[in-house]
C-alpha cells in the first residue's frame, strides 16, 4: 500500500479550516502552551534544581545558570522566539520563514529532551527525585507542557489509500501504522522557504560573519565541555536546535546568502578556525583540534575519491600511513634506516610523492575493476601495508620501518627558524606545541579544499562525475575512463600523504597499528569512508563537519565503555535512515533519496 501526501502547511497562525494537530487540544491553547511552556523554561533555569553540588554543574543556585540548566536555557528561550514568531509577532516573522509550527515542535522537543534526561540523571546519581529541588520540578513540567501543546498545532495530514476489502487484520494493522507515521512525518515536515531578498553586500557579509562566529561559539563549547553528562546535553540540544533553526527555514536562507559569497564565506571560515586557539587557556583541546584536522584533510581526500570519482576505496588509510612514514625516514628520526634530516619542505615532497607513488602503482592493475571488486582490491592493499610494515623489522625482511616498534622519537618541525615544538608568545596570549601544529594544519587544509575546489570545477572533475553518475555512458561520449580514474586515485593519495607528514611529527612516533581498516579511534579507513558518507559525498563543508563529529564524539563518549561503539553505531544507523545523503548535501544527491524535494533550476558541475 502506499500513502499520497501532500505538503504540510507550516503557517504560523491558525486557519479556521486547519485539520487537528497530532494531540486533541484546540490549536490556540496548543499554541500558548508551547509558548508560555518555552517562557516558563527559561525562568526554570534561574531556580535551584537540586540541593546537593555532587552533581556537576552546581545546580544549587538561584539566579545563575549552571552546567545543564544553560542547555535548558538556550532550548526555552529557542522555543519561546519560534512561538513568539507564531503569533506574526512584528519583527520576530523573519524567524520562520517556512512557517513555525514544525520548527516549535523540534524546540520544545529540545527543551523536554535536554531538562528530562537532567531531571532523571540528578535521580540516578542522587539517589531519586527527592533530591530535586522545586526548580527541577518545574522545568520538567513546564518542558512537558510545552511539548504537548506544540504537538497540538494543526497537521495536514495525509490522505491515505482506501482499505483493500480482501486485506487480512495484519495487512491493515501495516496500512494503519504505515498512514499513522506518515502523519507524524508530515507533523515535523516544514514548506520551502521564501528566497532571500538581495541586501547590500556589507550586510551580507555581516550576516556571514554572524553564522561564523555561532558556529566557532558553538564548536568551542562542545569540545570545551568538561563532564561527560554536559556533552551529552551538548548533543541533545544542538541536535534539536539546528533541527528546529533547519525546519523554520533559516538555514536555507542563510545558505543562499552564503552561496552569493562563496570566497568570503570560504575564507571567513578559515579565520574562525584559526581564532580557535585563542579562546583556549591551554593546549588540552588545541591537541582535539590538531587531531580533527588531519582526520578531516583525509577524509577530503578521500571525497576526490569517492565522492567526485564514485570510487570505493576501503584502505585509504593506507597512503596517510605511507606520507607519513616516509616523511619520518627523512627527518632526522634515530629509528630511521636512512641518515637524512631534510626540512620540512623536502619531508612534505617526500611524503606526498611516495603517496602519490604507491597510488598510481596500486591504480594502474586495480582500477579496470569497478565496484564491489575495486572495494576488495583496496582493502587488502590497506592490509598488506600493514602486515609488510610490520614484517620489515629485520627479521622477518629487511630493517627499514622498525617493525611494530615503528620510526619513534621523530623531532618537531622547524619552518624558517621557527620551532613548532615549544611555546610561543603572542601578545597576552601563550600558543602551546598543540597550537602551533593546528596552525600549520589549517594552511594545509585550506590547501587541499582549493586543491578541491579547483579540480571540482575543471574539465577533469566534470569527467570525474561522469564516471561517478555513469561509467558506461561517460566512456560512450569518449572519456578515458582508466586515466580519469587514476588521476583521481593519485590526487586522493598525495593529499593522504601531505597530511601523513605532519601526523608523524604531531605524534612523534609513526606504527603500522596507527592505519587499520576499522578500529574504535580515527583515523582509519573505516571511519574516513563513513566521514565522507555522513557529511556528504562530492562536497566541500560535508566531509569537514563529517570528521568532526566522527572523531569528537568517540573521545567524549569513552565514559560508556563498552558500550561505545554500540552507541556510536546506532546514531550512525539513525543518521543513515533519516537522513541518507548526508549533513551537507548537493542538491543532486539530495533528488536522489527524496523524490518529494523540488527539483533545482540550475544545477553546477558537480550537481551543488
Amino acid at each position: 500500500m502506499t500513502t499520497q501526501t501532500t505538503a504540510p502547511k507550516n503557517t504560523g497562525a491558525t486557519a479556521p479550516g486547519d485539520t487537528p494537530g497530532l494531540i486533541g487540544i484546540p490549536a490556540r491553547i496548543g499554541r500558548a502552551l508551547a509558548t508560555g511552556g518555552g517562557v516558563l523554561t527559561v525562568v526554570s533555569t534561574f531556580l535551584a534544581w537540586t540541593w546537593t553540588a555532587e552533581f556537576p554543574g552546581d545546580l544549587t543556585v538561584y539566579g545563575y545558570p549552571g552546567g545543564l540548566q544553560v542547555l535548558v536555557l538556550v532550548a526555552g528561550a529557542l522555543t519561546t522566539l519560534i512561538g513568539l514568531a507564531s503569533y506574526d509577532v512584528k519583527g520576530l516573522r523573519w524567524l520562520a520563514p517556512a512557517g513555525a509550527d514544525a520548527a516549535l515542535r523540534f524546540a520544545a522537543l529540545a527543551a523536554f529532551t535536554t531538562t528530562w534526561y537532567t531531571v532523571i540523571a540528578i535521580s540516578a546519581q542522587l539517589g531519586g527525585v527527592v533530591n530535586l529541588e522545586p526548580g527541577g520540578y518545574l522545568a520538567a513540567a513546564v518542558t512537558l507542557a510545552a511539548l504537548i501543546g506544540s504537538l497540538a498545532l494543526p497537521v495536514e495530514r495525509p490522505e491515505p489509500d482506501p482499505f483493500d476489502p480482501d486485506d487480512t487484520g495484519w495487512e491493515r494493522f501495516k496500512h494503519t501504522s504505515s498512514h499513522n507515521w506518515q502523519t507524524v512525518k508530515a507533523a515535523f515536515a516544514s514548506g520551502s522557504p521564501r528566497p532571500v531578498r538581495a541586501l547590500p553586500s556589507s550586510i551580507e557579509i555581516l550576516i556571514i560573519v554572524a553564522v561564523l562566529a555561532v558556529g566557532l561559539f558553538v564548536f568551542t563549547y562542545g569540545i570545551g565541555t568538561e563532564y561527560d553528562e554536559l556533552f551529552v546535553g551538548f548533543l541533545i540540544t544542538a541536535g534539536f536546535g539546528f533541527a528546529a533553526l533547519n525546519k523554520s527555514g533559516l538555514i536555507a536562507q542563510a545558505s543562499q546568502i552564503t552561496a552569493r559569497h562563496q570566497n568570503i564565506t570560504v575564507c571567513g571560515a578559515f579565520v574562525a578556525a584559526a581564532c580557535f586557539p585563542f579562546t583556549q587557556s591551554d593546549d588540552q583541546y588545541a591537541t582535539i583540534g590538531v587531531y580533527i584536522l588531519i582526520f578531516a584533510t583525509v577524509a577530503l581526500g578521500l571525497n576526490i575519491v569517492v565522492g567526485l570519482a564514485g570510487l570505493l576505496d576501503l584502505g585509504y588509510v593506507a597512503f596517510l600511513g605511507v606520507g607519513a612514514y616516509a616523511a619520518s625516514m627523512v627527518s632526522g628520526s634515530p629509528s630511521s634506516p636512512f641518515d637524512l634530516h631534510l626540512p620540512f619542505w623536502a619531508a612534505v615532497l617526500v611524503g606526498a610523492a611516495a603517496s602519490l607513488v604507491f597510488g598510481v602503482l596500486i591504480g594502474a592493475p586495480t582500477l579496470r575493476l569497478r565496484g564491489d571488486y575495486l572495494a576488495i582490491v583496496t582493502l587488502g592493499f590497506g592490509e598488506i601495508f600493514r602486515i609488510t610494515a610490520n614484517n620489515l623489522d629485520g627479521t622477518s625482511g629487511p630493517d627499514v620501518t622498525n617493525g611494530s616498534n615503528g620510526i619513534s622519537s621523530i623531532p618537531d618541525l622547524k619552518i624558517l627558524g621557527f620551532d613548532l615544538g615549544t611555546q610561543h608568545d603572542v601578545g597576552s596570549f601563550t600558543i602551546g606545541r598543540f597550537a602551533n601544529y593546528f596552525f600549520l594544519m589549517l594552511i594545509i587544509t585550506a590547501v587541499v579544499v582549493l586543491v578541491f575546489r579547483r579540480s571540482g570545477d575543471s574539465r577533469i572533475g566534470r569527467a570525474w562525475v561522469a564516471i561517478r553518475e555513469d561509467e558506461t555512458a561517460a566512456l560512450a561520449m569518449g572519456i578515458n575512463g582508466f586515466r580519469v580514474k587514476l588521476i583521481a586515485f593519485a590526487v586522493g593519495a598525495s593529499l593522504a600523504g601531505l597530511a601523513g607528514t605532519v601526523q608523524a611529527h604531531v605524534t612523534y612516533t609513526v606504527t603500522p597499528e596507527q592505519y587499520l581498516f576499522a578500529g574504535t579511534t580515527p583515523p582509519n579507513s573505516a571511519f574516513l569512508l563513513a566521514a565522507v558518507v555522513l557529511g556528504g559525498m562530492g562536497t566541500i563543508a560535508g566531509p569537514l563537519i563529517g570528521a568532526s563529529l566522527l572523531f569528537l564524539i568517540p573521545n567524549k563518549l569513552q565514559f560508556l565503555d563498552d558500550y561505545q561503539l554500540f552507541a556510536f553505531g546506532l546514531a550512525l544507523v539513525l543518521l543513515m535512515r533519516f537522513r541518507p545523503e548526508g549533513l551537507i548535501a548537493n542538491r543532486r544527491r539530495k533528488l536522489e533519496f527524496h523524490e518529494e524535494a523540488e527539483a533545482p533550476t540550475v544545477l553546477s558541475k558537480t550537481g551543488a
